[in-house]
């Protein structure tokens, strides 16, 4: 028998073909309220995984996911949500699924049993940056390989897994092993493992970009307002920091080039653009420290 506990059979659903329309989707609503309970118990090892990732983020260095199948997908969805939620470079967070953005659609046969592939990948790598390997089983070949790689090149690397047997638990610097037990369908990695997934790298980064200043209170201020949508965020949350109502904070955002920070510096020490993106820049982009600086004159 698989010691890997997803593909274990789930007593609690063995009947599933047998129920109802509304009996199937309370049986996985079920399962999936064990995910967050689950994930809790492991907090201060995703704790430590943020002030690492945090770290090496202040050092320039930059935060990668290595995954196959729904691993690899997940790490690609949380890293290509950073740039317009934080305003970072497209770079700074990077997935890569094993065998390529082909895989995002179609399985590739092979990748995750290809090591050699996972160190070619890998060779990205540098020692300021942090490499995490996802993957339920925590056994792909091809994630031992990214692992093996990042270790020649001095990289931190953390393991997210949901099965405390996992290889790659013994390979990362850190681990975060969160089991959610059987799946609802045997083997379906996709459904509470892949929940696990999506929500501990929704903390990694997020918890993250907060420890680097990418938020004040809790505002993405470092948001693109690239569509009007996120730019009626942008005029919303000028107006509640800056405590003016929302025509003003339009004004001010136009004469700031759509930057939040700096107009809400402009408004709150009146300050012009050239003064706020100054005080910025002194203040290592962090708007708490800006205004507190300023507080201070």
């Amino acid at each position: 028998m698989s010691e890997i506990i997803t593909e274990y059979r789930n007593e609690n659903t063995k009947d599933i073909d047998l129920l109802s329309t509304i009996d199937i989707v309370r049986k996985i609503n079920e399962e999936d309220k064990l995910v967050a309970l689950a994930i809790e118990d492991e907090a201060p090892n995703i704790a430590r995984a943020i002030d690492i990732i945090a770290k090496q983020f202040l050092m320039g260095g930059k935060l990668y996911y290595f995954g196959a199948g729904t691993s690899g997908r997940i790490g690609v969805l949380d890293a290509s949500e950073c740039p317009p939620t934080f305003g970072v470079p497209s770079d700074m967070v990077t997935g890569i699924i094993a065998g390529g953005d082909i895989a995002l659609r179609n399985a590739v046969e092979g990748a995750e049993d290809n090591f050699e592939l996972g160190e070619k990948d890998a060779q990205i790598l540098t020692n300021q940056d942090v490499c995490v390997a996802i993957s339920a089983s925590g056994n792909p070949k091809y994630l031992l390989g990214v692992l093996a790689q990042a270790e020649k090149a001095g990289c931190k690397t953390i393991a997210l897994t949901c099965n405390h047997k996992a290889l790659i638990l013994e390979e990362a610097g850190l681990g975060i092993c969160v089991e959610v037990g059987p799946e609802v369908i045997a083997g379906s990695s996709r459904m509470k493992a892949g929940s696990v997934q999506k929500m501990v790298l929704n903390m990694l980064s997020t918890g993250a970009m907060i420890k680097i200043g990418k938020t004040y209170e809790n505002f993405m201020i470092d948001l693109m307002p690239t569509n009007e949508k996120l730019k009626d965020r942008a005029i919303r949350i000028v107006s509640e920091i800056a405590g003016v109502n929302a025509s003003k904070a339009l004004h001010t955002l136009l004469e700031s080039g759509w930057n939040v920070k700096t107009a809400i510096l402009m408004l709150m020490c009146n300050l012009n653009r050239e003064q706020a993106q100054e005080a910025l820049r002194k203040n290592c982009g962090v708007l708490r420290r800006a205004l507190n600086y300023y507080s201070k004159v």
